[in-house]
């Protein structure tokens, strides 16, 4: 039978995963924030520009396993 006819409970779970990274990062930000805003206002669109963007380095990995079952590419 085609592979691609039985669902997996990758993507299910990986999208669960998925919407907890970004909770969980936010909450991060969240509670730094007193923190970052004692810094100057250029400093502080530094942080959140770079908060913004690092939250997205493990995303690749796990889209590969929900597609495919493997974390690294070979």
């Amino acid at each position: 039978m085609d592979r691609r006819m039985n669902p997996s409970w990758r993507k299910p779970f990986g999208m669960l995963m998925l919407l907890a990274l970004i909770t969980v990062w936010a909450a991060l930000v969240l509670l730094a924030s007193p923190w970052i805003e004692r810094l100057p206002g250029l400093a502080q669109a530094l942080v959140y520009l770079v908060a913004g963007i690092v939250w997205i380095l493990p995303l690749k990995p796990m889209l590969r396993w929900m597609e495919t079952g493997v974390w690294k590419s070979y």
